[in-house]
């Protein structure tokens, strides 16, 4: 989570590294984020990923989201999330460990994490938890707990998320 929950607009993405819609998404957010930065606070935007790893089409997805999870174990969840993103074509396990290694994490302890599966059940939850809310695919994006249906743009989403804050 990036901001706090009692922030005026909460963005809930679902995602899956893997899929080019939901990296074309995260794009979208990051540019928002940054054109709405001078006018938002910092308390107004609230930002939280779940992870949605669609295993069916995309066989890299559920290690992607692993390693995003032993990245945060350490303090390095968003600098991991914005690498796995950045480089979704190269999600294999040797680059998840360079791109591990780049961010200076305990490699030992990461890949410990990884073998073991040890955060698998906080990715099932939030799979679980985006079924409730009737998500069948990544990406998915809630604001103030209101599905967004309308199109991947960057007018469209931006005018939203501004009418949210009120």
């Amino acid at each position: 989570m990036q901001g706090v929950l009692s922030a005026r607009v909460v963005l809930v993405i679902y995602g899956d590294y893997q899929c080019p819609k939901s990296a074309n998404v995260y794009k979208l957010i990051q540019g928002i984020k940054r054109d709405l930065s001078d006018s938002f606070r910092k308390d107004d935007l609230c930002l939280i990923f779940r992870h949605f790893p669609q295993v069916h089409i995309h066989p890299h997805a559920q290690r992607a989201a692993e390693a995003a999870e032993a990245a945060a174990a350490q303090g390095q969840f968003w600098l991991m999330h914005d690498t796995l993103f950045v480089h979704q074509q190269k999600l294999e396990n040797g680059y998840l460990i360079e791109y591990a290694n780049d961010l200076r994490l305990d490699i030992p302890q990461f890949l410990k994490n990884l073998s073991k599966h040890v955060h698998l059940d906080r990715i099932n939850e939030d799979i679980e938890g985006g079924i409730r809310s009737g998500v069948t695919t990544a990406p998915a994006l809630f604001i103030n707990n209101i599905r967004y249906t309308g199109r991947w743009k960057m007018p469209e989403l931006m005018a939203t998320i501004i009418a949210a804050r009120y």
